[in-house]
C-alpha cells in the first residue's frame, strides 16, 4: 500500500483560497476514484473535489470552516500499489487527464436513487429523471432549482462528465445558449442500452471578425455568475429609479474632524458607507415595506435588515458581502463591520453565508467618481441604493431670512427599486427619509 496525496486544484484566476464546508468522507472510510471527498466554497461558487484515484482516506489535514490555498495537500489517501502509479500532480497541470484534486460532480452510486423536488417550466415539483436512471448531483439539481429547470429538461441535456453525467458547467452553458436563443441539435447517447435522441447546444451561427489587435478574453468563473445573475434580475424585475441630491455639509464636517484620531486609536479608515448603511435602515424602520422580497404572489416583509454593500474586487469583479441586521448595530458597530467585510472581500476569505442573506443593498458609485448611477437590483431583494461622488457646487439655500448662494458638498442619491411590489410614492417617501437622516446627520456625536 502507499500514501497518496490530494491538493486544492486550480479554480480560476482570481481565486487563491477556498473554505472546506463540509468532509463527505470521514478518515477510515473507501473511497472510488472520481467519488467526493469534500465540499468547499471560493468567495462565489460552491463546488466539490473529488479523489483521482481508489483507496482509503487515512488523513484529513483541514477541518471544516478552514481557509486552504489552492495547491495545498488537504487528504492523504491509502491506495493499492497499481493505483500508487498515478502520481500527485501540481495544480497548475491543467494537461492533465486525472489530477489530483479535480474538481467533478458526485457519483456515489448511493445516492443514484435520492432525488430532489424540481420546480418545472409550470411551478409544479419534479421528483424523479423522466429516464428514472440519470444521476444529477445536489449542485446541478440546486442549480436547476433556481433556474426552474424540469427534470424532463434536464434528462434532454447532453452531458460530457464520466457516464455521459450532466457537470455543472454543462447545465451552465445550457443556461446560457438557452438566453441567447441558441438551439440544441441532435446527439445519438445510449440510455439503458437503447437509443435515444439528446440534444446538445449547437455552436453559435453569428461569428465575429477579430482584428489582429484584438485579444480575447475568456470570463472567469465570478464574472460568468455575474453575468447571469444581472441578466435574470432585469428580466425577474420591472426596475424604477428615483434620485435626489443631498448636501453633505454635516455628514462631511464630521468625518473630516473624526478621521485621524480614529484611524490614530482604532488603525481604520472612517469612511461615509457605514454613515449611509445607517441612514438605510433609520429610513427602512420608518417604511418596512421597502425592505421585502417577492416569492410567487406573496411579498415577504423581513423582520431583519440586512443591507449588501458592493465591493469592488482586484480583478474587476464584483462581490456583496452583507451587514447583517444593520438596524441593531451602532455607527462604530457599523464601521467596525464594513471595515471588517471590505477587507475580507478584497482578500478572497469571505465565507459562503456572509454573501447571502441581505434584503437590501448599496453601492458606492462615488467611490469612482460617478456623480450618479442606476445599478440593477441584486435578486431576490426589491431595491438598492446608489450614491455618488460628493461634490461641491454652488446652490441655493432656503433660510427664514430668505434664500442665499453657498458652495456645499453634494452628492447624488438614487434609490432603484422592484415596480412589482413598491410603487413611485413608497419609492420616493424612502428617498425622501434617506436624505433628511444624511442632511441632519448628528454632528456633534462621538464614535
Amino acid at each position: 500500500m502507499s500514501k497518496y496525496e490530494v491538493v486544492v486544484p486550480k479554480l480560476g484566476e482570481s481565486v487563491i483560497e477556498v473554505t472546506i464546508t463540509r468532509w463527505l468522507k470521514n478518515e477510515g472510510e473507501s473511497i472510488s476514484e472520481d467519488e467526493p471527498i469534500v465540499e468547499i466554497a471560493t468567495d462565489k461558487v460552491d463546488s466539490e473535489i473529488s479523489s483521482p484515484v481508489t483507496g482509503k482516506l487515512i488523513k484529513k489535514i483541514f477541518n471544516e470552516g478552514d481557509m486552504v490555498p489552492i495547491g495545498t495537500v488537504f487528504a492523504i489517501l491509502e491506495v493499492a500499489e497499481a493505483s500508487a502509479t498515478v502520481e500527485s500532480t501540481p495544480a497548475t497541470d491543467e494537461k492533465k487527464t486525472a489530477p489530483a484534486g479535480v474538481v467533478v460532480e458526485k457519483t456515489d452510486p448511493a445516492e443514484n436513487s435520492e432525488t430532489i423536488p424540481v420546480q418545472d417550466d409550470h411551478g409544479y415539483a419534479d421528483t424523479g429523471s423522466s429516464s428514472g436512471t440519470r444521476f444529477y448531483s445536489p449542485l446541478v439539481r440546486s442549480i436547476a432549482l433556481q433556474e426552474n429547470i424540469s427534470f424532463s429538461e434536464l434528462d434532454s441535456i447532453a452531458g460530457t462528465g464520466k457516464d455521459d453525467r450532466l457537470t455543472k458547467q454543462d447545465l451552465l452553458s445550457y443556461l446560457q445558449d438557452r438566453k441567447l436563443g441558441i438551439k440544441p441539435v441532435a446527439h445519438e447517447a445510449q440510455v439503458v442500452g437503447a437509443t435515444t435522441t439528446t440534444p446538445v447546444v449547437a455552436a453559435p451561427s453569428i461569428r465575429q471578425i477579430i482584428p489582429g489587435e484584438d485579444r480575447i478574453v475568456e470570463m472567469d468563473r465570478i464574472r460568468q455568475l455575474i453575468a447571469n445573475h444581472m441578466i435574470k434580475s432585469v428580466q425577474t424585475s420591472a426596475h424604477v429609479t428615483s434620485f435626489q441630491e443631498v448636501d453633505m455639509t454635516r455628514v462631511v464636517q464630521w468625518r473630516d474632524k473624526n478621521k485621524d484620531e480614529f484611524l490614530k486609536r482604532e488603525k481604520e479608515k472612517l469612511t461615509f458607507t457605514p454613515i449611509f448603511i445607517e441612514a438605510i435602515a433609520k429610513s427602512i424602520r420608518d417604511y418596512p415595506m421597502i425592505n421585502v422580497s417577492v416569492d410567487g404572489t406573496k411579498i415577504v416583509v423581513h423582520k431583519n435588515i440586512n443591507i449588501g454593500m458592493a465591493v469592488a474586487l482586484p480583478n474587476f469583479n464584483l462581490i456583496v458581502p452583507v451587514v447583517r441586521s444593520a438596524h441593531e448595530k451602532s455607527l462604530l458597530g457599523l464601521v467596525k463591520s464594513v471595515n471588517d467585510l471590505a477587507e475580507r472581500a478584497r482578500a478572497g476569505k469571505l465565507v459562503p453565508d456572509e454573501i447571502s442573506g441581505g434584503t437590501i443593498s448599496i453601492t458606492n458609485l462615488g467611490s469612482f467618481g460617478t456623480l450618479m448611477g442606476t445599478p440593477i437590483i441584486n435578486q431576490p431583494q426589491t431595491a438598492i441604493v446608489a450614491v455618488g461622488a460628493i461634490k461641491k457646487r454652488v446652490v441655493v439655500i432656503e433660510t427664514p431670512d430668505g434664500d442665499i448662494i453657498a458652495i456645499r458638498p453634494m452628492m447624488m442619491v438614487s434609490v432603484t427599486y422592484d415596480h412589482r411590489v413598491i410603487d413611485g410614492s413608497l419609492g420616493g417617501q424612502f428617498l425622501n427619509k434617506l436624505v433628511h437622516y444624511l442632511e441632519n446627520f448628528d454632528h456633534n456625536q462621538t464614535i
